[in-house]
């Protein structure tokens, strides 16, 4: 395609790796060139060319192979980025969630809205950016018509996700509603299993349930003190909202897993800024709908105007980074990393909504981090990044910030 080239742009350069063909000897006369999608990485003086798979530092199994043992992965720079990304992840759903809290307390419940000014917000940054790279012409004709409606399943299945988990919390308990919020979890594992061909190891397996055992304490803990509980809520109505759970969260799982597939294959400009494109016009629909009631009942100052500018920036913090754990890691690791959000939670409701934490919430912690450590026990150096669906030395996939193929093609580097 016309629109692919080589060129820097702002000390970034885009790179295109031509793949060889099944029977392709190593010469490079025999390697046929496939274009693959842009993707922006450090650039340096010896980046002008592109750079064949078999000119690469080694392929995905020698790579893997240079380090064994069950705690390789424990001693690479992913294993530590991962982990710690997870919990700025966790800590920006505590945030949103925070602000969520103190707009209600202050009599604004528009939670459609709220989701919108956040894939606004994504479609400001990323859609510009996009059209730059592929051009405007190539943007419309391969992206929107022929490539949209895969990000129109996966905006529509995201924007799904957060309305009927929000819708959930109006008619059940907080109790009921985490415990559902479980089922995102058993989604993304079968969903993986099933059309990903992932096969998760017993130590991931166990790691996952340590993970849910840890916020089971949580629950526990509330249900305890009593903080979970939700009076007035008829049989009726708490059936009602455990479905919306349900549904939330099996849209949550099923946009995890189409996410973490494109993320693997196209650059991370294209996937957040389409979900910020096809996102913005399906939430604004819903918004058009089902908020206009609680949009004239609002109440409208300052503080609304803060707290929903803190609760948009931080939200979309989060859809810019989530990408990048999916490439790092996986939707399952994902989703057991937010598990912690209850915890972090808690945390700040000391200081916001002067609450206590009982003393089985830090027990709870350890607990979740525990399962986070056992889930890489016995992951070689690629960890989770080596994608089953890519080939076997990752050739299908893009050579991109925290993919495996850019460590394969570039050695020992994530940016």
């Amino acid at each position: 395609m016309d629109h692919n080239r080589d060129g820097k742009v702002g000390g970034v350069i885009e790179h295109y790796i031509p793949t060889p063909t099944a029977q392709a000897s190593p010469s490079s006369s025999d390697v046929k060139a496939v274009h693959r999608a842009p993707e922006l990485i450090k650039a340096d003086d010896k980046d002008d060319a592109p750079v064949p798979v078999q000119d690469a530092v080694t392929t995905a199994e020698e790579l893997e192979a240079s380090h064994n043992g069950w705690f390789a992965y424990f001693k690479t720079r992913d294993f530590y980025i991962v982990l710690g990304l997870g919990q700025i992840l966790a800590l920006c759903i505590t945030s949103t969630n925070t602000f969520s809290s103190l707009l209600a307390s202050h009599g604004t419940s528009i939670p459609a809205f709220q989701t919108l000014l956040n894939y606004i917000l994504l479609n400001i940054i990323y859609t510009p950016y996009t059209l730059y790279r592929r051009g405007p012409r190539n943007y419309f004709r391969n992206l929107l018509l022929k490539d949209g409606w895969k990000y129109i399943i996966l905006s529509f299945l995201d924007v799904q996700g957060n309305y009927f988990t929000v819708l959930a919390y109006r008619y059940t308990t907080i109790l009921s509603a985490q415990l559902i919020n479980f089922f995102a979890i058993v989604t993304v594992v079968a969903v993986s299993f099933l059309f990903l061909h992932v096969r998760y190891h017993v130590t991931q397996v166990a790691g996952i349930l340590i993970c849910i055992g840890g916020v089971g304490i949580l629950i526990a803990s509330d249900h305890i003190t009593g903080a979970s509980s939700l009076d007035h809520k008829s049989k009726g109505s708490q059936v009602k909202g455990d479905l919306f759970a349900l549904l939330g969260a099996t849209c949550y799982g099923f946009s995890n897993v189409a996410e973490e597939f494109l993320t693997s294959k196209r650059p991370l400009y294209e996937v957040v800024g389409q979900i910020g494109f096809w996102g913005m016009l399906i939430n604004g629909v819903q918004a058009a709908i089902f908020d206009r009631a609680s949009f004239r009942t609002a109440v409208w100052d300052g503080k609304t105007g803060g707290y929903l500018t803190g609760y948009t920036l931080i939200l979309s913090l989060f859809y810019s980074l989530a990408p990048l754990m999916f490439r790092l890691a996986s939707a399952a690791f994902f989703n057991i990393s937010l598990l912690t959000g209850n915890f972090w939670g808690v945390c700040i409701g000391v200081k916001v909504f002067h609450l206590h934490i009982h003393w089985m919430y830090p027990i709870a912690f350890v607990c979740i981090v525990g399962g986070l450590l056992v889930y890489f026990i016995g992951k070689r150096v690629l960890g989770e990044a080596r994608k089953p669906w890519l080939g076997r030395n990752q050739e299908e996939g893009v050579v991109g910030v925290g993919t495996a193929r850019r460590r394969v093609v570039k050695g020992d580097t994530v940016v």
